[in-house]
């Protein structure tokens, strides 16, 4: 079989998204190829859905039903381990690809030895084929045979994982599998991954539609969320040390830690939490400084942010509580003008 595709499912049956995704999948022009859909203890319509589908398209579609919610993670291990394709791929339940994407990414493959390949994606706010909001993702110079130069830049900035798809026989190799029981693991997956294979091409079409919506995890901030973040944030290190990777690329590395852990967590939890708490706060300083010290000095980091940003962070590892105040009063000021 050529190719497997995983999606892991939770409570996506209302408002069409999950028929949508799933039509998108089985109407792929690719020939001999398998959708894996794992229902990850839905208590929605979910897993009746792909039980549908199942029977409509039994040939090429396998419903999975877990009675324990692992979340995403461990939804698309269950996946990895059925998948009988010599590629994967993974589509997230409430989005969709173009009828193309994967005859593309393959053929790509075929064309160019690669062993794992991508494409580009862009945002939509609706349920439609037409291309939205391109957003950021690998860069041309990232392609090719990775090399020192490309794995650095692949730590810092790895991709997506549902635009690509992976040559199973180095995710069988090497073990790979996703963090399960929380949020954000490709966080933490998705640079470990890149540094397993030897050569990365690139579709530059915007083949996958990441819909945009309220229910979505970027779009629900909690405090819940901002910490499986902090624990990402960890376990990239570990992975890396684990793997033998981090003494190669350290300041790539720390990087990708300090802006995963601190940076981004900062500016997430204050403006996607309601109550931001000082105690939260401190612990984010405490944890991303006892990880990296000093990380404010790595030259990524340095020409990375903008020194409004560094300011802020900087404060916040001073006093949380100075910071607290500072930001909000900040918010409020621009808010105001904004009027």
């Amino acid at each position: 079989m050529k190719l497997s595709i995983v999606v892991p499912v939770y409570n996506m049956a209302a408002d069409n998204k999950l028929r949508f995704c799933l039509d998108s999948l089985v109407n792929q022009t690719i020939a001999d190829y398998e959708i894996i859909a794992v229902d990850d203890a839905s208590t929605d319509e979910s897993f009746a859905i792909l039980k549908e589908y199942e029977s409509n398209y039994p040939w090429k579609f396998k419903a999975i039903q877990s009675y324990e919610n692992v979340k995403q993670g461990g939804a698309r291990n269950k996946g990895i381990a059925l998948a009988r394709g010599e590629w994967i791929g993974f589509v997230d339940s409430d989005d969709w690809v173009a009828p193309q994407m994967y005859e593309k990414l393959i053929r790509k493959a075929q064309q160019t030895g690669a062993d794992v390949v991508g494409c580009d994606y862009c945002a939509v706010t609706e349920q439609t084929m037409q291309v939205g909001t391109l957003l950021p993702g690998n860069t041309i110079d990232q392609t090719g045979i990775l090399d020192s130069e490309r794995y650095k830049k692949l730590v810092m900035n790895p991709g997506s994982m549902v635009i690509k798809i992976y040559l199973k026989a180095v995710i069988d190799e090497n073990q790979l599998r996703f963090p399960e029981r929380t949020f954000y693991e490709d966080n933490c997956a998705s640079p470990i991954w890149m540094l397993h294979f030897t050569h990365f091409e690139k579709v530059e079409e915007p083949l996958y539609y990441y819909y945009q919506h309220d229910a979505s995890t970027v779009h629900n901030i909690s405090t819940q969320k901002c910490e499986a973040r902090l624990l990402m944030g960890k376990q990239l290190l570990e992975e890396a040390r684990r793997y033998g990777f981090y003494k190669l690329y350290r300041f790539e590395f720390e990087f990708a830690f300090a802006k995963l852990y601190y940076m981004n967590t900062l500016y997430t939890y204050m403006l996607g939490v309601k109550h931001p708490k000082r105690k939260f706060l401190q612990n984010l300083a405490k944890g991303a400084c006892e990880e990296v010290p000093d990380f404010w000095e790595n030259p990524y980091y340095l020409k990375e942010y903008d020194e409004e940003q560094k300011k802020m962070a900087a404060l916040n590892i001073k006093s949380s509580g100075m910071f607290l105040i500072y930001f909000k009063l900040l918010y409020m000021y621009r808010k105001l003008r904004k009027r």
